[in-house]
């Protein structure tokens, strides 16, 4: 029997009982696919060796390989019980669930499209080795894709684009995301591939001669510092080179920025450092630097990311990682699946990864299929940003979310009586979008419920889909498609039982205490900031001891992260580098100046909010509130924290604009 070539390669990589399972599933797939060729001419045979082959190559088990061997054989009750005699009857159901995925026919393309995605993600939810089975089933199909006819392939591609490539990088594997995408606009505006593909081999000798040179100058530079580290060239594939063109108007001239290097470092200590030297060699560009060890993807993936401008003006992208971040960034979650040569693979538990929880949230929403494929390529599509609870725990949504999004990616009961949020201490709206590493705390109250208007607020697709689901359930509408409300005919005991609740001295905030108020400034716990970035390893120097309020400057060491002195240290002048090794830096918090206001106000739930908003606009803080009901107002003091004269001034005029706002006079 005549095997592919890359069936040697698979065997090669494991051995004992497991070698002897793959040769056996090897031989029985052959043999089901007998003589039969596909379009392209080649015997069926061959498909499943070459996906079974991809997941080799991403290291997953010996289970998976099996699983990719067998998988284009009709599961007949003949075919059943011979795999389950000899290779498990867990395998057999795992097999059924992989091939239901590719039994949905709709007369609508569209929500036939959404009816596979919704298959993909319950699968998921049973081993998520069955999705990276499909990928991976999905990329040797895209590889062979020539074959068909221009319609059908327009037709796979623009799905793969859609649905497949961003399920890839949602799971971290890059490599096959990248793939993806390149054999997608291959087909999708093949003048474009040309026209990019050309671009890169012009100025392929300039930029390896740029890169090389700059990879050289980066590897003498840490050789200097005492780091070991290896350096490789990296090119962007045709897919984001087409993104980038496109939102920037670039010329080939410009398409040095479209390339970079990637460095691996021994120690996550390492990838600081290096970050370090990088910065006192190349100019770093200012909101270019994402510190994703810090923070890492919901995925998993973690790397350091930074854009520097070298001495002859050119821009140059680096990546800064670990050996094994970078198995992570390569591989995403099929690298815990990593086969151990002389044992016997065991699953890693994957359920913790944040993306895991997240895919199985759009698993079971329940709106219909065009609506839910909409809601879900917007989620997998969309630029994602990190959040934090009080606890430290991370939470990642789409950017542009708001705090009711984040309410209901923490639970469905808090998203349900979400009533007041706050990010860094301040309160905030409710539909207000949230920004990148805030700390978001979520304030619920019994009485609070949803609302039609929070439909039109929210962003996620959890939180519409039980927005809607409890709008429903507690009979206030007929019907929601999309954010389109009827209203439901009801009797007169029905509509004083719905009459919406007045507000009430039990349902209006009359307290507030900002976080940062509670304590006393403590001028040794002041954070500080590093100009570019965060994540960043700081020490205070021991010479000068600066204290909140001091001017300080930053000095890269060698090893030991940021040392921050005083500006006036006289030991400054003593180091020889410090000129080269300086960074700017600041404290996070300084003590400001405190005045009471009083304040009379029509009956508001958002008082407290409004206020704070006000205040914020330029640069102030609302510390502590606190009214009494008097009559059919409210009437009490606010205290508000201010850097200048000129931002109190302000924070009064922008509070005075408040549309509930009565009266407002200085205390003191």
């Amino acid at each position: 029997m005549k095997y592919s070539a890359d069936s040697g390669k698979i065997l090669e990589l494991f051995s004992g009982q497991e070698k002897e399972q793959i040769q056996h599933a090897l031989a029985y797939s052959v043999m089901v696919a007998g003589n039969k060729l596909r379009i392209s001419g080649e015997p069926e045979s061959e498909h499943p060796v070459r996906v079974a082959g991809i997941l080799a190559d991403m290291g997953l088990d010996a289970y998976s390989i099996i699983a990719a061997l067998l998988h284009h054989v009709q599961l007949t009750d003949e075919h059943k019980k011979y795999i389950e005699s000899n290779f498990g009857k867990k395998i057999v159901t795992f097999l059924e669930d992989l091939q239901k995925i590719a039994e949905v026919h709709a007369k609508n393309k569209t929500i036939q499209a959404a009816e596979t995605v919704r298959k993909i993600l319950f699968a998921m939810i049973k081993d998520i080795r069955i999705i990276i089975i499909k990928l991976a089933d999905k990329l040797d199909n895209m590889r062979t894709l020539k074959y068909l006819e221009e319609e059908d392939r327009k037709r796979i591609a623009a799905e793969c684009i859609d649905i497949f490539a961003p399920l890839a990088d949602r799971l971290g594997i890059s490599w096959m995301k990248d793939e993806l995408e390149d054999l997608s606009l291959k087909e999708l505006n093949n003048d474009a591939y040309k026209q990019i593909k050309a671009l890169v081999q012009e100025k392929k000798d300039e930029r390896d001669r740029f890169l090389e040179s700059a990879k050289q100058e980066l590897l003498n530079k840490a050789k200097q510092e005492g780091l070991k580290v290896e350096i490789t060239t990296r090119a962007k594939h045709f897919y984001s080179i087409y993104q980038k063109l496109r939102k920037r108007s670039k010329s080939a001239d410009e398409l040095f920025d479209l390339l970079g290097l990637r460095v691996f470092c021994e120690s996550q200590n390492d990838c600081y450092t290096m970050l370090g030297i990088i910065h006192t060699l190349w100019k770093p560009l200012d909101g270019r630097f994402k510190d994703y060890i810090a923070m890492p993807k919901s995925n998993g993936y973690q790397s350091l990311h930074t854009t520097v401008i070298t001495q002859n003006g050119k821009i140059l992208e680096i990546q800064i990682r670990t050996y094994e971040m970078h198995q992570v960034a390569e591989f995403g979650i099929a690298s815990h699946w990593l086969y151990k040569k002389g044992s016997t693979s065991e699953i890693v538990d994957v359920s913790n990864l944040p993306i895991i929880n997240k895919m199985k949230n759009w698993a079971t929403m329940l709106e219909s299929g065009e609506y839910f494929l909409q809601e879900i390529k917007q989620e997998l599509l969309k630029d994602s940003i990190i959040l934090f609870t009080p606890k430290g725990d991370a939470i990642e949504l789409p950017a542009g979310s708001t705090a009711l999004d984040f309410a209901f990616a923490v639970h469905t009961d808090v998203g349900i009586h979400c009533h007041m949020a706050k990010a860094n201490g301040a309160i905030v709206s409710l539909v207000t979008p949230l920004e990148n590493a805030q700390v978001i705390e979520i304030v619920t109250s019994p009485s609070a419920h949803p609302n039609i208007n929070w439909l039109q607020s929210v962003k996620t697709s959890k939180a519409r889909s039980k927005i809607r689901q409890w709008l429903m359930n507690n009979e206030r509408v007929l019907a929601i498609e999309h954010n389109i409300v009827a209203s439901r005919q009801i009797d007169k005991r029905q509509q004083e039982q719905h009459k919406p609740q007045e507000t009430t001295p039990e349902t209006i905030p009359l307290e507030f205490t900002a976080e940062e108020y509670k304590k006393e400034f403590d001028p040794d716990k002041a954070g500080i900031t590093v100009q570019g970035g965060k994540g960043y390893l700081i020490r205070i120097a021991s010479c000068c001891k600066p204290r909140a309020g001091d001017e300080i400057i930053g000095y890269i060491s060698r090893g030991r992260g940021i040392i921050v002195h005083r500006k006036s240290c006289r030991n400054l002048q003593y180091i020889t580098e410090f000129p080269e090794r300086a960074i700017p830096v600041q404290w996070e918090s300084m003590p400001e100046t405190q005045h009471r206001f009083f304040i009379r106000a029509h009956k508001t739930y958002n008082l407290f909010s409004e206020i704070d908003n006000a205040i914020r606009k330029d640069g102030g803080k609302l510390l502590e509130g606190k009214f009494e009901i008097e009559h059919d107002h409210l009437a009490g003091y606010v205290i508000i924290s201010h850097s200048n004269p000129g931002q109190l001034k302000r924070a009064e005029k922008n509070i005075k604009k408040i549309p509930s706002i009565i009266e407002m006079q200085r205390i003191e």
